[in-house]
């Protein structure tokens, strides 16, 4: 494959899903969408829209073929270790009050729609399908290690990791992978007016959140951007992506699988590391700018990462 047709491929997998981002950014500036607007519809998609997208890609998979134990524990091992990779590096480099939304805001991706809308993108139904599980798995594994490490510095959310635990088990991007493994285990059939009718529903879900991330962006963030706001994008969407997929590769995962991974693992920080940090009192100006600056850096991280490994023939 010459450089052209890889870098073509490369676009192909990463302007659509930016290009969504970047028309939030311009109807924001325009009025056609408000702060309220972003609210209800993240909310709509996070209890509504999302998890019908997840429930049907996974009853319509080949269980044999996206549900890829080995796999699936790389990905959540990875993402534990590292959590403790970033945590060491602030615990060396962060004052203490910061060390917290710094490991956070490191090691937490926007895997359930920045990552899952790439992965279907660049493989399609295997693609939605494999992410969805992955995506089901790891939103335990981030809440619960960021309500442990915003707990452990912060003398106000003690009591609340409880309560946040609760939370997750009431999730509904869990509880719909949870619904749909039965189902897609089984094969039980669905009717056809159901699934069309979730089709039409869940589709709504990529295009309207990424649109949200476009409205809730803002540059004059990135323009007084500390030092470890940077240091810590640097970690989500560089360092951390290269050994994730240097790990794969000495694995043996190659094509598809090592494809997917590198697009998780490479994915911006999520927004609700913000909101998190927030409930923690904690800082959550550090957690915003590192949300907006692995946003917009991913477009470019992504991008060359897709090409480079794409051109090197590992995917």
């Amino acid at each position: 494959m010459d450089l052209l047709a890889v870098f073509s491929h490369t676009l192909q997998v990463t302007l659509p899903v930016f290009a969504m981002v970047f028309l939030g950014i311009v109807f924001k500036r325009i009025g056609w969408i408000d702060a309220h607007f972003i609210s209800m519809a993240s909310a709509l998609v996070f209890r509504a829209t999302m998890p019908t997208l997840i429930f049907l890609s996974i009853v319509r998979a080949d269980l044999d073929v996206a549900l890829q134990p080995g796999l699936i524990v790389y990905f959540l091992v990875f993402s534990v270790l590292s959590f403790f990779l970033a945590w060491g590096w602030a615990i060396w480099r962060c004052p203490h009050a910061e060390r917290g939304v710094f490991t956070q805001g490191a090691f937490r991706g926007n895997c359930g729609i920045v990552g899952l809308a790439l992965a279907a993108n660049q493989y399609g139904d295997y693609g939605l399908s494999l992410g969805s599980i992955l995506v089901g798995g790891i939103i335990i594994v981030y809440n619960v290690l960021a309500a442990i490490i915003l707990a452990y510095y912060s003398e106000n959310t003690r009591s609340g990791i409880g309560a946040i635990l609760k939370h997750i088990a009431k999730n509904p991007l869990i509880l719909s992978v949870l619904l749909a493994i039965p189902f897609a285990y089984f094969d039980i059939d669905l009717p056809e007016w159901l699934l069309t009718s979730g089709d039409y529903f869940g589709a709504m879900s990529l295009p309207l959140a990424l649109v949200c991330i476009g409205g809730t962006l803002s540059f004059t963030s990135v323009k007084r951007s500390s030092s470890l706001a940077l240091d810590a994008s640097l970690w989500k969407v560089v360092w951390l992506p290269l050994i994730g997929v240097l790990g794969a590769f000495a694995l043996g995962y190659r094509g598809r699988e090592l494809g997917i991974l590198f697009l998780f693992f490479g994915s911006p920080g999520a927004a609700a590391s913000f909101v998190m940090a927030k409930a923690a009192h904690a800082n959550a100006k550090l957690a915003a700018n590192i949300i907006v600056i692995t946003t917009v850096a991913s477009l470019f991280t992504l991008s060359a990462g897709v090409f480079i490994l794409k051109l090197v023939g590992w995917i």
